[in-house]
Order: structure tokens, then sequence, then C-alpha cells
């Protein structure tokens, strides 16, 4: 009798609007909160602690923004499971219990920090699993989770593109006060760290209407530092094949207890203004069919 794991339910949602009318789609990866109980057998963490590794209710806070004309794609299986914002196989071989494939990324910094494809640690840097994993059970994460989102995401960006002539990818995460990207005094607290992988993901255009719309809102903003993006934005931003991406991690002080982990009054102001954002990115490259060259921010302080 075969005692694997079943097929699991669709590890994917696509969010359409009702019509694409912006050049933009947005990624959630890390926002999904489904802890199937094969995966709760392999840990001895509680999910109150696994929740803490989750960019929790992002997926949400971007949601008006579908009916501005854009689509999402959303994981719906959690973070500390797999993790779509790495490398298909990038992960710890001292995780598992025989031999990787001669393609997997053992050495990345990544890794070493216990944050690969399959995590080996939680956001507070406790173990998560009781003991060495098959690597029979690294393939199907892969096949059954990690290609599926990327398979949703390609699709998406390729009828983005064909559409409009360019796409602008957003990856939508987000960061503890606590964090570095948050900020401590005397620095005071980051709102916003943009990342377009130190300039190579994005024009530079894009992250100038970006950064110069959420100052003129009153938010503090960063660039690159210490988020400057993960794979979605090395492997998928090539501006010269009309494919732009821009990271945006947002401090979760500013719509949620991030003690117990509920949204708080600031959620739908928040929300609200996230959408206004991505309709004026997506408004003002409509009609640039040659985006790449793409240069003047037009209402970058409106």
């Amino acid at each position: 009798m075969d005692s694997s794991p079943a097929q699991p339910a669709p590890p994917v949602d696509i969010l359409h609007p009702l019509a694409p009318t912006l050049p933009v789609v947005l990624a959630s990866p890390h926002s999904g909160n489904f802890y199937a109980p094969d995966f709760l057998g392999l840990t001895h963490l509680d999910v109150s602690v696994l929740r803490r590794s989750e960019d929790a209710y992002v997926d949400d806070l971007f949601a008006p923004a579908i009916q501005r004309g854009v689509p999402m794609v959303r994981a719906l299986f959690p973070r500390s499971f797999v993790d779509a914002n790495r490398e298909p196989y990038e992960v710890d071989a001292a995780m598992f219990d025989g031999p990787l494939p001669s393609h997997a990324n053992t050495r990345s910094p990544r890794v070493a920090a216990g944050l690969g494809t399959v995590p080996r640690v939680a956001f507070d840097g406790q173990a998560i699993y009781r003991r060495k994993l098959p690597v029979a059970e690294l393939e199907r994460r892969v096949a059954w989770y990690y290609r599926p989102y990327h398979a949703a995401l390609d699709r998406l960006i390729a009828e983005t593109r064909e559409r409009f002539g360019h796409c602008i990818l957003i990856d939508c995460h987000s960061m503890p006060s606590t964090s570095p990207g948050g900020g401590h005094p005397p620095t005071g607290r980051v709102d916003f760290v943009l990342g377009d992988n130190h300039g190579a993901a994005c024009a530079p255009a894009l992250m100038h209407l970006a950064e110069r719309w959420l100052h003129h809102h009153g938010y503090r903003v960063v660039r690159n530092q210490p988020y400057a993006g993960g794979f979605t934005t090395q492997h998928y931003g090539v501006p010269t094949q009309g494919v732009h991406v821009l990271q945006i991690e947002i401090n979760r002080a500013l719509y949620m207890d991030e003690a117990s982990l509920r949204p708080h009054a600031g959620f739908e102001p928040l929300a609200k203004r996230l959408a206004d954002l991505v309709e004026d990115v997506g408004r003002t490259t409509l009609g640039h069919s040659a985006f790449p060259a793409w240069t003047a921010p037009r209402n970058a302080a409106e």
C-alpha cells in the first residue's frame, strides 16, 4: 500500500481582474497560511511559531489593486514549508537523508542562514524539523508546490507582456518592525524597502517613481538595504526584454499587530494606498511599448 502523501489541493491561487487594463502583475510568494497535517507531523514547532515566517496578509493588502485591472498570483502554502522566492534547489544538504541532485545550490548565503527553498529554521532561528528529510520529500515539494507557483507567474508575465508590450512585476513582501529593514533607533522606523537587485531588475525610472510616490505620501523609504530582492527579482527582472521587477517590503507595524498576528486599524487605509500606487505605476507606463528605454517618471509626486 502506498503511504506517500496524497496530491494536495491547488497550491497556488491566481486572482484575475474583470478586465486586465494595466501592465502590472502582483506576486505574493510568502503569504500562504495552509499548514498541512503531513508538514506539521514533521516539526516540533507550533503553528503559531511557524506563522511568524509568513508575510501575513500581504496578499489581502494588495488585493484591492485587482479591481484596478491587474492580476495576482499567490502561494497558498507557507514559506516555512517551501519558499518560492528561492532557486528550485537552493537547499542545505545536511537537512536531507541521501544525495541531492547535482544541480542543487547548497552554498548560497540564504542556505547558510537556514532559509533555502525548504527552510531549515523558523523566523527566530529554531530548527523546524525533528529529523532529516528524505530527498524524495524535496522533489515532491518542488514538483507539487514550487513549480506550479512559478508556472502561474510565468504565464501571467507572458500574457501581460503580450498584451501591453511590457510587464511590471511587483513582488509583494513584508518585514518585521524589529528587523534591520524595519529600522531601529536612532535611525527610526523604515516603512518600505524597495528592491531592484541594485538597479538590474527594472528601469531606473520605475524605482524612482515608486520611491517618490511613497515619499510624497509620507512614508520613509530606503532602496535595496537590506532587501535587494530574492530569486523572483533576480530571475524575472530583465528590462531589456520588457520585464521589470520591483520588490516591495512593507513594515508590518503599518497594518498588523505583530504579537497577535491580527490586522489593525491601519490595514484598510494602507490597502487603498497600495492600490493607488499600483494603479499610478501601471498608468504611468501605459503607452510606452519600448519601456526599457523609459526614463521620465510622470506624475511621480502627485
